[in-house]
């Protein structure tokens, strides 16, 4: 593990400390969440700005040790790209969260209702960006990497660009459920709901392909396993998609399947 943030923090130093400083942030959030009271649709207020916080540890880090091998790539645009939007993002949520105010779907006032549209362009931008990197993997060859390997990096950025921008069915409809107005269940951290639809676990399970497909087909090391992981993951991902559209919650299909 020592030498894993060795070589990510010598791969791309700026992401590597972006990283450490928003997991010491998702520390104290997740502190804050089990020792306050303050509460936005039914749970802690600070649970958010945790999630969004450490998610961005996971988009940073990944990022960081993937762009290391694309060649004449501006490393340093793409990184203060990375810092400055998400580190905006997560500082609102926070700060609302402190006054036990909503971030996102908060309309309220014209200064919440352009915060929140500022959040919007700031996710869209780095999501983009990304988009850009996955196209660099597809034209670029990477003759000493393992060819599954780099297409689990591809498909990983796919699924994360297609599943970001699904934030968005969420933001036009102020609410991320279907079937009822932001329902919240006590599911772990994730507070997924468990009795109607919820576009959060598609979005969520897609984004982070980016993370676990590479690292599957990293220690698979087969071509054969790892397009079959990755078709299996992409139809898990459209599959809850689905299920959230319908208005059903993944917990009454599983109930119903036994």
């Amino acid at each position: 593990m020592i030498d894993f943030f060795q070589q990510l923090k010598f791969r791309n130093e700026a992401l590597f400390y972006f990283g450490a400083v928003c997991l010491i942030a998702a520390c104290i959030f997740l502190v804050l969440a089990k020792t306050t009271q303050v509460q936005v649709f039914g749970v802690n207020a600070w649970y958010k700005p945790f999630k969004f916080a450490f998610s961005t540890v996971l988009f940073a880090w990944s990022m960081a040790w993937y762009c290391y091998y694309l060649p004449d790539f501006n490393i340093s645009r793409f990184n203060w790209t990375v810092i400055i939007l998400l580190g905006f993002e997560i500082f609102y949520i926070a700060f609302q969260a402190n006054r036990g105010q909503l971030s996102h779907y908060n309309l309220s006032t014209p200064f919440y209702a352009t915060l929140y549209s500022l959040m919007a362009i700031a996710a869209s931008a780095v999501t983009i960006y990304t988009a850009y990197v996955g196209y660099l993997f597809f034209i670029n060859h990477f003759p000493n990497l393992p060819p599954n390997y780099v297409w689990a990096i591809r498909f990983g950025i796919i699924l994360f660009v297609i599943f970001a921008f699904e934030g968005f069915a969420m933001g036009a409809r102020l609410n991320h459920s279907v079937g009822a107005i932001n329902d919240n269940s006590n599911w772990f951290i994730v507070g997924w709901s468990k009795t109607v639809g919820d576009l959060r676990i598609a979005h969520f399970i897609g984004m982070h392909a980016l993370q676990l497909l590479p690292v599957l087909a990293f220690y698979t090391k087969s071509n054969k396993v790892t397009f079959i992981l990755i078709l299996l993951y992409g139809l898990l991902t459209v599959f809850t998609f689905i299920q959230a559209i319908k208005g059903k919650s993944i917990a009454q299909t599983f109930i119903q399947s036994k």
